[in-house]
């Protein structure tokens, strides 16, 4: 008898279980930073459940408006990212995982301060679904640049040196004009052949005057257990 063929998972159902999965690792007690985006909304669902299901007492911070939103929805404590020094747990997805656990963040545009986020945190958690993971970073996604308004002519010039394929400024759905961060800045999507040494671009984008940060985390990662890929 043939055996009854099992329809894969779709990529919400993967990312819920990731999301899920990461906030399983919050303990009471934490203070949290919640990224932004599909899947770490997941987590940030979950916490809400568990504040209100287990008494699960914790105070979190968040990367975006549109996470300090959902957060406040599911009735989390939210604290502001600058009136702290520390994070126990941060918890956010990701665009690209390469194998080494470098990474490609930043299409929700909230790459900044998820960085500052994450640098301040004893633990790094990424939750992804297995879409992301890639050979190299950027074989699927340009490193999104943010930058202040006026330095785009001259940070798009220095990053010639770089030899990317191709710089778009990138816009604003539903408006006419450049997509604008919370910080109030814009963004350039810098797409490359192959980033073979995270590291050094992430550290000569960053060089750039005008620069205010970009997209690649390479000097900060998850270790690979607390890359959570279903």
């Amino acid at each position: 008898m043939e055996k009854e063929k099992i329809a894969p998972l779709s990529q919400d159902i993967l990312k819920k279980k990731a999301g899920l999965k990461a906030a399983a690792l919050v303990r009471d007690g934490d203070l949290v930073g919640l990224g932004t985006g599909s899947t770490s909304s997941w987590a940030t669902q979950e916490l809400g459940r568990r504040v209100r299901e287990e008494g699960l007492s914790i105070r979190c911070a968040s990367s975006s408006s549109q996470t300090d939103l959902l957060a406040e929805k599911e009735g989390l404590i939210l604290s502001s990212l600058g009136s702290l020094s520390y994070l126990d747990i941060s918890i956010d997805g990701a665009d690209e995982i390469d194998p080494n656990m470098n990474l490609i963040k930043g299409r929700g545009g909230a790459h900044s301060l998820e960085k500052l986020m994450h640098f301040m945190s004893n633990r790094f958690v990424i939750a992804a679904d297995s879409s992301k993971k890639v050979d190299f970073l950027g074989q699927k996604n340009p490193v999104p640049i943010e930058i202040l308004p006026d330095a785009r002519s001259y940070a798009e010039k220095k990053l010639s040196s770089l030899e990317p394929k191709n710089i778009k400024l990138r816009i604003g759905e539903g408006k006419c004009g450049p997509l604008l961060t919370d910080n109030a800045n814009w963004i350039l999507d810098v797409t490359f052949d192959s980033i073979d040494d995270p590291e050094r671009y992430e550290i000569e984008i960053q060089k750039i005057t005008g620069v205010i940060e970009n997209g690649i985390f390479a000097k900060i990662r998850p270790t690979p257990g607390d890359c959570i890929i279903f």
